[in-house]
């Protein structure tokens, strides 16, 4: 997908739901920044609130989650000259995203790359993640 100077690169970007569980991949450039698909993620999708890192706050992704009708749940970075709240119970269960991408990580194809097309590499991540709901159930 992407190319650096490492090679190719690949970002998976993933909706899950409260529980963990995936509801949506896209897959970007690793040069690419993560806001540019927040957007795509939320079409679509109804929540109640939006929980991402750093890097989604902000304009762009505030509005998108505006939109979509959900309240976010985004840390301001700390150079933020105009600092909002958010609400920090709720933030703690973000590890869940990041347990499902540590989870999927297991897998050695995913976490090194080795398909050269990303349709091979979607078709992988969506097996991977079916197979980590099924076992979850």
């Amino acid at each position: 997908m992407g190319r650096s100077k490492g090679g190719l690169s690949t970002k998976v970007q993933a909706a899950t739901d409260a529980l963990g569980n995936p509801v949506r991949f896209i897959l970007t450039g690793g040069e690419r920044n993560d806001i540019t698909q927040i957007e795509t993620l939320l079409h679509g999708l109804r929540a109640g609130h939006v929980l991402a890192d750093k890097g989604y706050d902000g304009r762009r992704a505030m509005d998108a989650i505006a939109a979509s009708g959900a309240k976010p749940v985004v840390p301001a970075w700390t150079i933020t000259a105009k600092r909002r709240t958010f609400g920090a119970i709720i933030y703690k269960d973000r590890n869940l995203i990041e347990r499902f991408f540590s989870k999927i990580k297991h897998f050695g194809r995913i976490a090194t790359r080795y398909d050269k097309l990303a349709r091979n590499y979607a078709g992988f991540v969506n097996f991977v993640a079916a197979i980590k709901c099924c076992l979850c159930m």
